[in-house]
């Protein structure tokens, strides 16, 4: 178990005991992680942090139906996706474009025994470049434009390191169809960079 964890299941218990600080501590932990989260998936800052919001309130209105401490992360989460599903279906904000399914296809090079994946070798990046807020936008901008039922699978596994049995349970899937779609967003947002990568080294 990560420090991370260890920290929010410390917090919970003391919640459950009555401490009034730990309610303090707790919104401070989850409220950055349930706006990056809504963020992404609603498309506009005004929605996430409603969202964000609305989501806490839901996790202390119904803090009393959680019994296993161990278990905050994955209920916080489908508390927040609940939450994000209904404000996306009243606002008028959403994505500007979704890639399609066709656009997940992985790329291949070569025809028969000699097809191969064509993705670019990502250990050559350089170190400055993986650092640059611009690389970071683009990241996010990737993310915001996989279809709903990937970018999901990709925040809960991917950025908030959920497990593949919890995120199952967060979205009500499979533990494969959870594998999948993470796969095969995975491969969508490396193509978005590999994209940026080539043209940036086109540049220098």
């Amino acid at each position: 178990m990560g420090e991370t964890a260890t920290v929010e299941i410390s917090l919970v218990r003391r919640l459950m005991s009555g401490d009034k600080d730990a309610f303090e501590e707790f919104v401070r932990l989850f409220r950055p992680k349930l706006f990056q989260y809504s963020y992404l998936m609603c498309g506009h800052r005004e929605d996430a942090e409603e969202v964000a919001q609305e989501a806490l309130v839901k996790v202390f209105e119904n803090f009393s139906q959680l019994r296993d401490p161990a278990r905050i992360k994955p209920w916080v989460f489908r508390i927040a996706k609940n939450a994000c599903h209904m404000k996306r279906r009243r606002s008028v904000f959403a994505p500007a474009r979704e890639l399609s399914l066709e656009q997940l296809r992985p790329s291949f090079t070569g025809e028969g025994e000699g097809r191969r994946l064509e993705i670019a070798d990502w250990s050559a990046v350089p170190e400055q470049l993986a650092q640059r807020s611009q690389l970071r936008d683009i990241l996010k901008q990737a993310i915001a434009e996989l279809p709903e039922m990937y970018r999901s699978v990709l925040l809960l596994r991917d950025v908030e390191e959920l497990t593949t049995l919890e995120t199952a349970e967060v979205l009500d899937l499979s533990e494969d169809a959870v594998k999948t779609r993470l796969h095969r967003a995975r491969l969508a947002v490396r193509q978005q960079l590999d994209q940026y990568l080539r043209n940036s080294k086109e540049g220098t």
